[in-house]
């Protein structure tokens, strides 16, 4: 599959990139996308919610009325869960909720994922550029010249660039990326891929 290369202003540079067929090609594996999703989502997870059960209540340990004769039930604590302010049954506890997904298949996710982009022709590529400072001017004026202005989106570099990365910070649904931090999550989220040649073969690079 051929894709044009861009210029920063959104001309066509009248060269074209073939996107490898061994990763913009394949035939897409929706578990495999699942699974590196779930584990994406469960990795951002803090899990430090916590809820105080009986023995963790600090209440008086009295019997709070007479076993027989109120018509009610008997009840002997007002840490019981039965009652406002006390402890809660079997409640969320600390706990780590990442899990182990193999390499193999956090790779052919997001291989799957750059293949629906490739399919749904949500591909730019765009030639090597850079600010000279942070402003997020010029990454609006970025967007605009791609024609993805207020979509969701998101540029792939090769190497970070701190002026580039500053300048989308404060741009909604903008992200900015590396070949090798790409995820499965951010790649379904976005609307528009935008990835710069150098990028391109870092990709075949890391992949292949």
């Amino acid at each position: 599959m051929e894709v044009s290369v861009v210029k920063y202003s959104g001309e066509d540079t009248g060269r074209k990139v073939t996107l490898n067929d061994g990763i913009f090609g394949i035939e897409p594996n929706d578990h495999a996308i699942y699974l590196d999703v779930k584990q994406y989502l469960a990795n951002q997870r803090q899990g430090t919610h916590k809820s105080k059960e009986k023995a963790e209540i600090a209440k008086s340990t009295r019997k709070i009325k007479k076993q027989k004769g109120t018509g009610t039930a008997r009840a002997g604590s007002a840490k019981s869960p039965l009652f406002r302010g006390g402890g809660r049954v079997f409640g969320p506890k600390p706990r780590d909720y990442s899990f182990k997904l193999n390499k193999k298949v956090k790779e052919l996710a997001r291989k799957s994922a750059l293949a629906y982009k490739a399919t749904d022709n949500h591909i730019a590529v765009i030639e090597k550029f850079s600010f000279d400072a942070p402003k997020t001017k010029e990454y609006l004026k970025l967007l605009a010249n791609l024609a993805v202005e207020g979509k969701k989106s998101l540029l792939v570099l090769a190497e970070p660039d701190t002026n580039v990365v500053l300048s989308s910070r404060n741009i909604r649904n903008a992200k900015v990326t590396t070949a090798s931090q790409l995820n499965t999550y951010d790649v379904l989220h976005a609307d528009n891929l935008i990835i710069s040649e150098e990028a391109i073969q870092k990709l075949e690079e890391l992949y292949n």
